[in-house]
């Protein structure tokens, strides 16, 4: 098994490296103080190519590969989580799907201008009532004519207020569970398609969690993805990529923590001495890092397995779970390597833990990963 970077694969991770050190650096504390969506730095990361990394070219993307993605959203999350989950959403759970099922027609109108960074979009398959149980939906989807009517409530929607496209989940039966929904692309401006409010988050509050209402909303049946009742098949395929992205996300986001940590108790002097010299702070450290190696080997594994094409849904759960619960454990580590001042807004330690938490939760719980963990350890 060759562990190295391919030259193309390296030159992703040092222009995501410098771009974020140079353009994302300076201004994160600032994004997260003030919540606010990032879109100059994120139409530039569509520039480099970093809104649509395994999108072909032919459709506005960067054409490379999975590996490319998670090196690139690594570097883009040590430096600002907000930013990374803006890429993550954009990449796996919008450009994704398009690539994999969209029509020809779908992909030249929907992808090729939120691949290139020039609009962005998201993914609306949480509701009120249907988190973990995603299958549970209740937005419903009324063929007439040429077109389906939309009626029902998103809840959570990652980029939901400025994305300009939406992939909608309804069902067109709710008898038939899973076997009756469907995906659709919406398009923002849809009459009866509306943000009904953005939530106020803990952490990564340069992106925006809406719920999104659908009043009879008329959407065109050429919008349709894949076939009518594939809708859940689509999203599960698209999940597994999407938990890669959490993944890289979350390795970025302890990889902060740590290198803050690191510096700081270098420079903390107590009882005379640097408070790394204290074998106590050595070891979280050391904990951090052996961790964060470990992550991000998983992290590398699911994605060169969907590199290959080869089922990668255990694999892609595995990295998610361990990625999500390093970065939340480095973020508890780095507040208590930075002592009383890390427990203060003014130092960067207590946005790492904030940040970290919800790569827990968000794309499957750690509850949910190791449930399908363990199905297919058993099947």
């Amino acid at each position: 098994m060759d562990f190295e970077l391919t030259d193309a694969q390296r030159m992703f991770q040092e222009t995501a490296r410098q771009f974020a050190d140079k353009e994302i650096v300076p201004i994160a504390e600032k994004v997260d103080q003030l919540g606010q969506f990032p879109r100059e730095t994120i139409q530039k990361l569509g520039e480099l190519g970093f809104m649509g990394v395994a999108v072909p070219e032919a459709y506005g993307g960067a054409g490379a590969d999975t590996v490319s993605y998670v090196v690139a959203l690594e570097e883009i999350s040590r430096a600002c989580a907000s930013h990374g989950v803006i890429m993550s959403v954009n990449n796996s759970l919008y450009c994704g799907p398009l690539v994999k099922f969209g029509t020809e027609e779908q992909k030249r109108r929907f992808l090729t201008p939120v691949a290139g960074g020039k609009s962005a979009g998201c993914f609306c398959l949480s509701e009120p009532g249907a988190g973990s149980d995603a299958a549970n939906q209740q937005t419903t989807a009324r063929r007439e004519g040429d077109s389906y009517v939309l009626n029902g409530t998103k809840n959570f929607i990652t980029n939901g207020a400025e994305a300009d496209c939406a992939i909608v989940f309804a069902t067109v039966n709710r008898a038939l569970k899973h076997k009756g929904i469907c995906a659709l692309v919406v398009e923002r401006g849809t009459p009866g398609f509306a943000v009904a409010r953005v939530e106020k988050k803990l952490g990564i509050r340069g992106s925006s969690c809406a719920q999104i209402a659908m009043d009879n909303c008329r959407v065109p049946a050429a919008n349709l993805l894949g076939q009518e009742g594939e809708g859940w098949k689509i999203a599960l395929a698209t999940l597994d990529g999407g938990r890669i992205g959490i993944a890289a996300q979350a390795v970025g986001i302890a990889r902060a923590a740590l290198e803050a940590s690191l510096s700081y108790s270098k420079q903390r002097v107590q009882f005379g001495r640097p408070v790394v010299a204290n074998q106590a702070i050595q070891f979280m450290l050391a904990d951090m890092a052996m961790e964060i190696d470990a992550a991000r080997l998983l992290t590398f594994n699911a994605a060169l397995l969907k590199d290959q094409g080869l089922r990668h849904t255990k694999e892609s759960c595995m990295a998610k779970l361990y990625a999500s619960e390093v970065a939340m454990r480095a973020g508890i580590k780095g507040v208590q390597v930075f002592g009383g001042y890390g427990y203060m807004m003014d130092y960067p330690a207590q946005r790492f833990m904030r940040d970290a938490k919800v790569t827990e939760i968000y794309e499957g719980t750690s509850e949910v990963q190791r449930l399908v963990i363990a199905h297919d350890l058993l099947s």
